[in-house]
């Protein structure tokens, strides 16, 4: 009970720091300018060409998986940290980590190659 107890306690004090950053981000804006961009979007031609649409949801999809496999990283990390000398959980935690590893390697050139190509696309849609 005291172990939840101090958990909760930690997380109650870290989420007002954690969560102070986004009052950073708030800006007053002049209002006519913000009423200006209002109606965009509403019958006005505001879409992105396909190259561009395409790209933006890959790199999204790329984005949340290797955000995965960091959370799989960490989470074959604390594995090996718990495993109190048993040998079973060791390899369990080491065979994670090479796979977690690998894949993240395998999104990141994935997410590179990606970029390059619809880079390109959109400079040569553009000429």
């Amino acid at each position: 009970m005291k172990k939840t107890i101090a958990k909760f306690g930690a997380w109650a004090a870290t989420l007002p720091i954690l969560l102070s950053g986004s009052t950073a981000f708030a800006v007053e804006l002049d209002p006519a300018v913000n009423l200006k961009s209002v109606g965009k979007g509403l019958g006005q031609e505001t879409a992105a060409p396909l190259p561009e649409m395409l790209g933006n949801i890959i790199e999204v999809f790329l984005s949340v998986l290797g955000i995965i496999f960091v959370v799989l990283v960490v989470y074959a990390g604390y594995l090996y940290l718990t495993a109190a000398g048993d040998d079973e959980k060791v390899k369990k935690a080491k065979k994670l980590l090479g796979q977690a590893v690998i894949g993240l390697i395998i999104i990141m050139s994935a997410y590179a190659i990606a970029s390059f190509v619809f880079e390109s696309l959109s400079e040569v849609t553009k000429a």
